[in-house]
This record gives C-alpha cells, sequence and structure tokens, in this order.
C-alpha cells in the first residue's frame, strides 16, 4: 500500500509502498477513503509537538472496515468509521480512573505514537473507532475529527446559556466552523476578523454581525464566551476588551505568541479554558450537525500523491480552510 512517511524532524514527507499491516485481537484494519490534514501536523513535523518518527501522520481519517480482529465483536466488514486522536489509554492511572482519559500520559493517539490515516489502510482500536452517520461524505466527515470537534466541543464545555453572546476570533479553518456551530445552536454570533473578503463570508455563514477587533466586539455589547480559533495570541489577546463578566475564552490555536492577560480579567471573573480533541462525549453530536447539512465544512481536495502539495500549501497559510486527502 501507499503511505506518506514522515522520517525525522524537519524531514520531507515521503509517499512509500509499505505492507497492509494486520490488525491485532482487539483492533480493525481501515480502507481509507479521505484524511484531513492539520496545521497539527505541520507542529509534528517540525519537532512542536512530540511525536514518533518515523511515522505516518493524519488524526482526521476516515474509511471503510475491511478487516477484523479475532476479539472484535462491536464492529463489522463494512462499516464507515472515522478515528478519533486518541485510539487507547492505560486504564489505571489518577486520569483514566476519574473518566478523564484525555489526560492520561500512557495515551497511544492516532498519527502521534500510532500510524494514522495518511495512507491507503491503516489499523486502529476497535473500540475507538466512530460510526459515521448515514450518508455523510467522507471528505466532509474527516475534519470534524479534530477541527470540528475542537471547537464544537471547546463551545459545550463553555456552557453558553441560552441569552448569552458567543463570538468567533478568525474565519479560517476551525473558525468558519466555529461560527456555524455557535449558530446552529441558536446563539447570538460575531465573527472577529481584519479581513475584508472574509466579511461577507462571516455573515453569509451565520453571523449576526462582524468586527475587527475588541474594541468593535466591546462597542457591538461584548460576548459571554470567545472562542479563540486564530494563531495569533495577540489578536486573542486584543479580543478580551470585549469579554463580558463571568465570561470564558477558549483556547483552540496554538501559538508561539505570549497570550496577554490583564487585570480585566480578574475584575471580571473571566475564565480561560484550553480546547484541543476533548473526550468523545459531543463528537455524535458534531458529525450530526454536518450529516444533516447544517453546517459545511469548506475544504480543497488532494489526491495521495499530491500530498506534499497540500502540506506546503497549509504551511505557507495558502489554504484558506480545510485540506482533505481523498484517497480511495
Amino acid at each position: 500500500m501507499k503511505a506518506a512517511i514522515v522520517q525525522e524532524v524537519h524531514g520531507k514527507w515521503q509517499l512509500k509502498d509499505i505492507p497492509i499491516p494486520k490488525p491485532d485481537p482487539n483492533q480493525v484494519l481501515i480502507k481509507m477513503h479521505a484524511s484531513g490534514i492539520c496545521y497539527t501536523d505541520v507542529h509534528m513535523t517540525e519537532g512542536k509537538l512530540p511525536a514518533r518518527l518515523p511515522n505516518t501522520l493524519g488524526h482526521e481519517p476516515v474509511g471503510e472496515i475491511v478487516e477484523l480482529g479475532q476479539s472484535v465483536t462491536t464492529r463489522k466488514i463494512g462499516d464507515r468509521v472515522g478515528v478519533p486522536w486518541t485510539q487507547y489509554t492505560c486504564g489505571r492511572c489518577e486520569w483514566c480512573q476519574r473518566g478523564k482519559s484525555l489526560f492520561c500520559l500512557e495515551q497511544i493517539g492516532t498519527g502521534v505514537n500510532i500510524a494514522g490515516g495518511h495512507a491507503e489502510y491503516m489499523v486502529a482500536y476497535a473500540d475507538a473507532t466512530q460510526l459515521l452517520p448515514e450518508g455523510l461524505e467522507y471528505e466532509q466527515a474527516a475534519p470534524i475529527f479534530c477541527a470540528g470537534y475542537t471547537v464544537y466541543s471547546g463551545l459545550r464545555i463553555a456552557e453558553p446559556k441560552p441569552h448569552e453572546r458567543i463570538a468567533v476570533v478568525g474565519v479560517g479553518g476551525l473558525g468558519h466552523l466555529a461560527i456555524q456551530y455557535a449558530k446552529v445552536c441558536g446563539f447570538e454570533t460575531i465573527a472577529i476578523t481584519h479581513s475584508k473578503d472574509k466579511e461577507e463570508l462571516a455573515y453569509k455563514l451565520g453571523a449576526n454581525a462582524v468586527v475587527s477587533d475588541g474594541k468593535g466586539l466591546k462597542n457591538s455589547g461584548g460576548a459571554d464566551v470567545i472562542l479563540a480559533t486564530s494563531n495569533s495570541y495577540k489578536a486573542t489577546s486584543d479580543t478580551l476588551k470585549g469579554l463580558r463578566p463571568d465570561g470564558r475564552l477558549v483556547l483552540m490555536g496554538i501559538s508561539d505568541e505570549p497570550l496577554i492577560v490583564t487585570g480585566h480579567l480578574l475584575y471580571g471573573r473571566g475564565r480561560i479554558i484550553g480546547s484541543v480533541q476533548n473526550d468523545r462525549e459531543y463528537l455524535y453530536e458534531a458529525l450530526d450537525y454536518v450529516a444533516k447539512g447544517r453546517v459545511r465544512v469548506m475544504t480543497e481536495s488532494f489526491p495521495l500523491d499530491d500530498m506534499n502539495v497540500a502540506y506546503e500549501k497549509v504551511v505557507k497559510g495558502e489554504l484558506r480552510f480545510r485540506a482533505v486527502l481523498k484517497i480511495q
């Protein structure tokens, strides 16, 4: 089979022919149909995030089960599935015992310390796979397993009340999904972007208002929850001017810049919440909204042979939304 291999930190992605893996007793073999390229893949390739190398990256994989391990009873051949970030945890540490396996230090992560989805086939622990809703296209499903779920679960763990207002920083790969999720959940939604060409798009996605910075957010009435999808912590810090008392800032993007917090957060009893993959509690909902056409992922597709073209576009910021490898 063909697989994208990263040999070492700063190494080029290489398309190689390797044997099709065999599933262990508790695993399944998945024929890949689509795999999203996330900026986290870039961070791991550049050594900014830990990953086992050499390895096949890709933590937004979706496809069809074609082989079962001998102990698998919960899945069947032909099932359409995706594979979340966390596949397996130790079950013994404090966090696993508390039901918060996301924080397990021994976890096995898709495309991190086990082969990911940028390949024609991959193996995954059966109990970690998520069944895809009927009719959901693979290309639409793939980005939900990281980008979509990061923003949707971040919105959910912020626990906004029905009367509260949501602001979304950035209208890119994460932000265009955050606006849609906030809107379909019934919240008044404000988009924050400096880009004039994205202002019209933000309204089309469902934003009630569009402002350019924290001052504009404050003047518009502020927000109770800010979903910070931008990679710029400078821009995120500025938006805190518009955070209302008892407000929550949900960080979703990774940045080398410092996050600057002033006394406004202290006196307003504000909170900062991190959101990455989170547990699978809300993944069904996130996928269901897309399957029903209420949320639409904006993607650019590439064949597996063009993986380096896609990767370079992601690295250089030339891709406005989500890159997806269409595999088989």
